[in-house]
């Protein structure tokens, strides 16, 4: 993040007087002296003028005036709040600059045209891509476009499984039956569960509301929802919209909307609804972002985006009063918000990654500090290096008598908050087995067992119910079919148990099995991540 905090040794100039004009006289050859206004005339103190792409900077005085003390020619930058960063140009020791900042729109266009991440269009109206994808250059890493098209964002449109959910059929676009109801004498019309004479395959939205839109597009396809947050049929997407979360959405997002008493989302205003935009009017751009000296052009320095707050509006879910994903009440409510100690959502999901521009260089980009450049990969439950450095799992085994006993701890000392999070699908399946030299297993005498949604049946195919260990879920419930867990919280559901394991929190399990002394025993202890329930996979 750029920190327009770092002030650097200043050289003051001497103020002369001359028929009414005001002019800087340099108090030495290694002086750049300036002055920051605004497109009024008017002096802008509190100014953040730098030397671009790196923390060197000062900040104006109450008349506008900086100075710097250089030994070579330098770019200088120069923002300010409620104005586009101005400068990006070179000056020499001994000169004199005067930045005229022009301000951010006042007010949110909703007639905006949302720019595709495609190349295409001219100047900052251009494609996303046409600065901000590597292929062509020399570069050795890859950059935001290039990153942004792999990661689950910019699938967010297309992604099958929530499609298919959304829709409720499978991969071969085989659908279930819509959903069947009854009228009950005390709560009206409600729902019956599938019926078992007629072929499933799987849960959907649309089987349940075939009238309704829902509010999906808030979150996974937000320039299409912005203006119409319950009105987008998520089968009709075109365009833009089928970009998912795109670059340009992301970098007009002017503010967040939270609670302040809760400094969450307020309860059923998903994604759009909590995030206030500002779209230019027709002939400019706006883009913010998170670096002040990003010149020439019109762009806004944005601390939100390295802000945790910037992703609460769509990692935060209520529905019918119950909370059925908190990713960001998690980690507020954990020490890793701490602002002196902890660390924010960028920090693990868009880290650093080496990469020395996010711009290409024929396109004007600058070589920065590596430390202030963030990978727009922003790995998720499909990365598999990020599930593995989830969690710590120790295990450890005793005998006494004929009886071999196994204690498993996993701690959470690595994720900043439940493991699993967001989606109640994902869960932790943890098996211990005990075997003998033959490769037979032994009894389990004490300790718990995989309960049954881990799957009845062949365990080759995955299927772990009654097996020796333990499974970490949020398990939701259906008020009225009492399907359990279940995948459409899109309906009335409960809590019927949640033993996730919270940030920095450890859970510990036993296990004792049956092992004569004339064998020798082979433990082996596994922990699985599962993207959804097995019987929904299966369907």
């Amino acid at each position: 993040m750029r920190r327009p905090l770092a002030r650097v040794a200043v050289v003051l100039g001497v103020l002369v007087v001359a028929g009414g004009v005001y002019l800087l006289v340099s108090a030495s050859d290694s002086t750049i002296r300036g002055e920051v206004r605004d497109a009024d005339g008017m002096p802008v103190a509190g100014a953040v003028v730098r030397i671009q792409t790196t923390e060197v900077a000062t900040w104006t005085d109450a008349a506008g005036r900086f100075t710097f003390d250089v030994e070579d020619s330098v770019r200088l930058t120069a923002w300010a709040p409620g104005h586009y960063i101005a400068g990006g140009d070179e000056h020499r020791p001994g000169s004199d600059v005067r930045f005229t900042l022009s301000a951010i729109p006042a007010l949110d266009n909703p007639d905006y045209a949302w720019l595709s991440v495609a190349a295409g269009g001219e100047g900052e109206d251009q494609g996303c891509a046409a600065c901000h994808r590597a292929v062509g250059t020399d570069l050795p890493f890859p950059l935001p476009v290039d990153e942004w098209s792999q990661d689950a964002h910019g699938g967010s449109a297309r992604n099958p499984r929530f499609l298919t959910m959304y829709v409720g059929m499978d991969v071969d676009a085989n659908r279930s039956p819509p959903t069947r109801y009854v009228n009950n004498r005390d709560y009206g019309r409600v729902p019956l569960p599938p019926d078992p004479k007629q072929p499933y395959y799987g849960p959907g939205y649309k089987l349940d509301f075939p009238d309704d839109a829902g509010n999906c597009g808030a979150c996974h396809v937000p320039v299409a929802a912005v203006d119409d947050p319950y009105g987008v049929d998520l089968r009709d997407i075109t365009g833009v919209a089928s970009e998912g979360i795109t670059c340009d959405f992301c970098h007009k997002v002017w503010d967040v909307a939270l609670d302040p008493a809760t400094a969450m989302p307020v309860p059923n205003r998903p994604g759009v609804l909590s995030f206030e935009f500002l779209r230019p009017s027709e002939g400019h751009q706006f883009f913010a972002g998170p670096f002040d000296d990003v010149a020439p052009g019109e762009d806004y320095y944005s601390p939100l985006q390295t802000e945790s707050a910037y992703c609460a509006p769509c990692h935060t879910a209520v529905f019918w009063d119950t909370v059925v994903y908190d990713s960001y009440g998690e980690w507020l409510r954990s020490p890793y918000s701490d602002p002196e100690s902890g660390q924010t959502c960028q920090d693990c999901h868009m880290p650093v990654t080496g990469a020395t521009h996010f711009v290409r260089p024929d396109a004007g980009g600058l070589e920065r500090d590596p430390e202030t450049i963030r990978s727009h990969l922003m790995p998720g439950a499909s990365d598999e290096q990020l599930l593995r450095n989830a969690v710590t799992m120790t295990a450890e085994a005793d005998r006494e008598g004929e009886v071999i006993g196994v204690t498993v701890t996993i701690t959470n000392d690595r994720t900043g908050h439940h493991v699993p999070t967001d989606s109640p699908l994902r869960h932790l399946i943890l098996l211990v087995t005990a075997t003998d030299t033959n490769g037979n297993s032994l009894d389990l005498v004490s300790g718990p067992v995989v309960p049954e949604w881990g799957g009845v049946g062949d365990t080759a195919s995955g299927n772990y119910a009654g097996l020796p260990g333990t499974a970490y879920a949020k398990v939701l419930e259906e008020l009225w079919t009492e399907a359990s867990p279940t995948a459409a919280y899109w309906n009335q559901t409960r809590v019927l148990s949640d033993n996730r394991i919270a940030a920095l929190a450890s859970d510990t399990t036993r296990y004792e099995f049956v092992a004569p002394f004339s064998n020798d025993v082979t433990i082996e202890v596994a922990l699985l991540f599962r993207r959804a329930f097995i019987e929904l996979m299966d369907q």
